[in-house]
């Protein structure tokens, strides 16, 4: 899908940061399992968190596509800074579309790194299936008292603020459930410890107890109760950042393979001129392309405030098993070298798996698609 001019001027500020900045420190960052403050602090510079918010709230105004374009580029560099910048995203989206003037004041801070965020939804019984949430707010004078705990939260070791979904009517089931903002340096609020996990490495993620924390009336985001809701309606949106984010794992797996078989030689040539080899690079080629495509489309939808929830998850569905299956693809190019860690192409194999997990897994996505073709019928 073309992209506009100003599209495109976006996609190589993102590409020459990326090559720059993000490329260079992406190996070190795997290994250290850090935390790039400084990453961020320049992508808050360059206007890079934030793709949708609006000008007026200090965002650069741009749209979903453009968002997809920027979280591919992110990706192709490190797909955990491009992590930070979709939950950014998603944060702001629900600040833009529900949030009171005092808390629309909180996006500046946000977009600009000064203040770090976590959107606080997963728990042990509640993870596809969110309605199992056992984290209680309940009513105290004006304010709220919140018990529970979260786990698997992106960027819980570090954030400042937390967006945390909680029921606020035990027996209504979705329709009881509430967005609260909450000062994660609150008295009651523990921080459990940084999970090591298999890729992406340097994206923090642990757990949070919150035991009686004290919330005023304000913290409160939307309306009572609207919670479920309020989350399920930026789903499709972080749909098309992960998927642009596999796209982005695929693409990096695809340019070393590239790079590696015109160096590499075997039998007294280089490995790019056995047709085997060629294959493995065009599959790689035509895959990530179908996917780029599917993104962008899906991207197109939303911004045309159109249906599109089976675009989104055809998208995210795709292109994460796509992301896994060619990042393998680019391991074999390697041969033993790409099993081998510090060989990037070991590292995107690794990064890549999450896809098919997170923001609903890959079977989640195609129940949603047979049942938006049941419901609706077939033609797109």
């Amino acid at each position: 899908m073309f992209l506009n001019e100003i599209q495109e001027q976006v996609r190589e500020t993102t590409r020459s940061f990326v090559d720059e900045v993000i490329r260079p420190a992406a190996e070190a960052l795997d290994r250290e399992e850090r935390f790039p403050a400084e990453i961020y602090e320049e992508m808050g510079r360059l206007g890079l968190f934030g793709i949708a918010v609006p000008e007026e709230l200090g965002g650069p105004g741009f749209d979903t596509l453009t968002y997809a374009v920027v979280m591919e580029e992110l990706s192709r560099g490190y797909a955990s800074v491009a992590d930070q910048c979709g939950l950014v995203e998603l944060i702001s989206t629900l600040l833009v579309r529900h949030g009171t003037d005092e808390q629309k004041a909180l996006l500046p801070d946000i977009l600009s790194m000064k203040r770090k965020v976590a959107y606080c939804i997963t728990e042990p019984e509640a993870g596809t299936d969110v309605s199992g949430i056992r984290t209680t707010a309940e009513r105290a004078g004006d304010g709220w008292i919140l018990n529970g705990g979260k786990i698997w939260i992106h960027n819980a070791p570090v954030a400042d603020l937390g967006f945390v979904l909680a029921r606020t009517d035990k027996e209504a089931g979705n329709r009881g459930m509430s967005i609260f903002i909450v000062d994660l340096h609150a008295e009651g609020i523990e921080r459990g410890p940084k999970e090591h996990k298999m890729g992406q490495r340097a994206s923090q993620v642990g757990a949070l107890d919150f035991t009686n924390v004290r919330l005023g009336s304000n913290a409160l985001l939307g309306e009572m109760n609207r919670g479920f809701h309020m989350m399920m309606s930026v789903l499709d949106k972080g749909r098309v950042g992960i998927a642009a984010l596999a796209v982005g794992i695929a693409q990096a797996g695809l340019e070393a393979a590239v790079d590696y078989a015109g160096t590499r030689k075997q039998f007294g040539k280089h490995i790019s001129e056995f047709q085997g080899v060629q294959w493995l690079l065009a599959d790689m080629a035509k895959d990530i392309e179908a996917a780029r495509l599917l993104v962008h489309s899906a991207a197109v939808k939303i911004d045309n405030g159109q249906d599109a929830t089976r675009s989104c998850s055809m998208a995210k569905c795709f292109a994460g098993d796509m992301a896994v299956a060619r990042t393998a693809d680019a391991v074999q190019v390697f041969g033993g070298s790409g099993y081998i860690r510090g060989f990037e192409v070991e590292r995107l194999y690794r990064d890549a798996k999450i896809t098919q997990i997170y923001e609903g897994t890959n079977q989640i996505q195609r129940m949603i698609i047979a049942r938006e073709l049941l419901k609706k019928g077939a033609r797109a």
